[in-house]
């Protein structure tokens, strides 16, 4: 066999893997040919959807803040964990995604670099 060693796999994973490809990508085709057909979303539908981006955000930012260390005050002194309040309360007092992003990039170096070096 020519290929990768190794690489050859179970019919019924390539079949699996084929048959999830063709329901993801029917799935989005299906949303894009039914806001393609209506004018506005409903207001039923478009209320939870402005919540997504920042639940998306919170589940990719919050397991890396929030990482359990041997003790409490290792936990608690995590750079990350610091310059992530930082940044959430300058997101909650402005509402400006490049001084949320600013402030708490300024603050996990000046720990990383600076406090804990």
């Amino acid at each position: 066999m020519t290929g990768l060693p190794g690489f050859v796999g179970s019919p019924r994973v390539w079949i699996a893997i084929v048959v999830i490809g063709i329901a993801t990508y029917s799935f989005r085709l299906s949303f894009i040919h039914l806001f393609g057909r209506i004018d506005e979303v409903p207001e039923r539908i478009g209320r939870p959807l402005k919540y997504v981006p920042p639940a998306v955000l919170a589940a990719l930012v919050f397991p890396d803040l929030v990482t359990i260390r041997p003790g409490v005050v290792a936990t608690l002194a995590d750079e990350r964990l610091i310059a992530g309040v930082a940044a959430g309360a300058v997101a909650w007092r402005t509402e400006n995604v490049f001084a949320t992003i600013t402030v708490g990039m300024v603050v996990l170096w000046l720990f990383r670099f600076v406090v804990f070096a």
